[in-house]
């Protein structure tokens, strides 16, 4: 899908406000948690996941718009599983994936129907209302096919390179877990838009539409929302892993500076407090002031320096109990920084966006973060 959405992080206002009534509902602790099961930190920040809800709000509007328009060229009323798949046409792999959820999800009724397996294989293409989601799909694409290639997609049992990359991404991530974070890991990986059915109509603001999308639209809505994000991590991923610095590596001082300027311009906070913390435990202008002394009686003048723990403030007991206070203050700082490294930033989220819709060409060094006409989609 070629079309374009709006950029939910050209004005932060304008995301906001044109929620409507989504504004109220938001699965912004839902996101942490599927971040968190896609890849992320165990706690991902909150700034990263607002980010991420709003673009995935965007653009699944934006995608409902377009939808809408799709239903109403074919004289439908509702907005139904042909209008996604018809916009989703054009990217095969995105459309196989989707495909496969839709037979999955047809697999889903007939064990909850107590159908066998060995029944489920044999009217895979059947026309009987258990299998009506893949029927369906199979019969649109059928009319709109031309080439053959769309059919073919429902013989095709090629591995997903990019499922197969997030299973092994999710494997590499639990070795190290307990059992208690691989089970809030396991139920982290559970989440999905389509099991708040009734918070994910309200967080698009169905009810303020024209033309209302069904259940099975609804279901691949809530697909793709979960899709965006994945892909959002994954991208997100890919830059972070990028921006890391490697030891040996000559080319790791060459960070692009669109991501410089984000990350400048964005985040001045997070920024701010690092250079805080930095400032206030390291500089010795924040230091506090040696406790002075009195002068050493005569008699003891004689013999040398007093033992300084016998000098009232400045006792070697108090000086290391700052000193232990310091280390407490510099490694409390040290670990809230490092978790919050460890987590996806938003400007990693905001440089994934700029090089997914980058366009290559012998002007890009001159181009802006996004399109002017906005940022493509992501789901399709």
């Amino acid at each position: 899908m070629s079309s374009t959405v709006a950029s939910p992080m050209s004005t932060a206002a304008s995301s906001s406000s044109g929620r409507g009534m989504g504004k109220s509902t938001s699965f912004t602790p839902e996101l942490q948690s599927m971040m968190f099961s896609l890849g992320d930190a165990r706690r991902p920040l909150h700034e990263s996941a607002i980010l991420v809800e709003d673009i995935v709000h965007t653009q699944l509007i934006n995608l409902l718009q377009q939808a809408a328009e799709v239903s109403q060229l074919r004289g439908a009323r509702v907005i139904s599983a042909e209008d996604l798949l018809f916009l989703m046409r054009k990217d095969k792999k995105k459309l196989r994936r989707l495909l496969k959820y839709m037979f999955f999800r047809d697999y889903k009724s007939k064990i909850v129907k107590g159908i066998e397996e060995d029944d489920l294989i044999e009217d895979k293409f059947s026309s009987n209302n258990t299998n009506k989601r893949q029927k369906l799909a199979q019969d649109f694409l059928n009319s709109i096919d031309q080439t053959g290639e769309l059919l073919a997609m429902f013989e095709d049992d090629e591995i997903d390179d990019v499922k197969q990359e997030r299973m092994e991404r999710a494997e590499r991530q639990t070795r190290m877990m307990d059992s208690v974070q691989y089970a809030e890991f396991c139920e982290s990986r559970q989440l999905s838009f389509s099991k708040k059915a009734s918070k994910f109509r309200d967080w698009l603001d169905c009810s303020s539409m024209e033309i209302k999308p069904n259940a099975v639209a609804m279901e691949i809505l809530a697909y793709l929302a979960y899709e965006t994000v994945a892909q959002l991590v994954d991208l997100a991923l890919l830059v972070k892993q990028d921006m890391t610095p490697k030891a040996g590596d000559p080319f790791s001082h060459a960070i692009s500076a669109t991501f410089i300027q984000y990350h400048n311009s964005t985040e001045p906070h997070l920024l701010g407090q690092a250079a805080g913390v930095k400032t206030g435990l390291e500089s010795p202008e924040n230091t506090p002031p040696p406790t002075p002394t009195p002068p050493a009686p005569a008699g003891q003048q004689h013999l040398g320096k007093a033992p300084s723990g016998a000098l009232g403030n400045g006792g070697i007991g108090q000086d290391s109990s700052k000193s232990k206070q310091r280390k407490r203050k510099k490694s409390a700082a040290a670990c809230g920084m490092e978790a919050q490294s460890d987590a996806i930033q938003p400007s990693h989220i905001r440089e994934a966006i700029r090089r997914y819709g980058h366009k290559i060409g012998p002007l890009s060094p001159f181009t802006s973060a996004y399109r002017r006409n906005g940022m493509t989609f992501l789901a399709c």
